[in-house]
């Protein structure tokens, strides 16, 4: 455990962080995971609305530093592919 008033200081800084962090990545996930489901039962038109949402969240998570650009972008090309596949 730290002693140092500072370093006190960090640890509360980064426990702060890492809960928002975890939110905003579970949010994300959560997003990308009803694109897929969409992608799975065939409904082009829901896949579609749940892919703006997804990659609106996908870029939000990345101009807040959650994830990287190159990061964000491969999530949301795969996304965009997996819809612009279906039949």
């Amino acid at each position: 455990m730290a002693n140092i008033k500072s370093a006190k200081k960090r640890i509360l800084v980064t426990e702060t962080k890492t809960a928002r962090n975890k939110a905003i990545r579970s949010k994300v996930k959560t997003s990308i995971k009803k694109v897929e489901a969409a992608v799975a039962a065939g409904d082009k038109a829901a896949a579609q609305a749940c892919l703006v949402s997804a990659t609106s969240e996908i870029d939000k998570a990345c101009t807040k530093g959650v994830y990287h650009k190159n990061n964000a972008s491969r999530k949301v090309a795969r996304l965009s592919k997996a819809v612009s596949g279906m039949a």
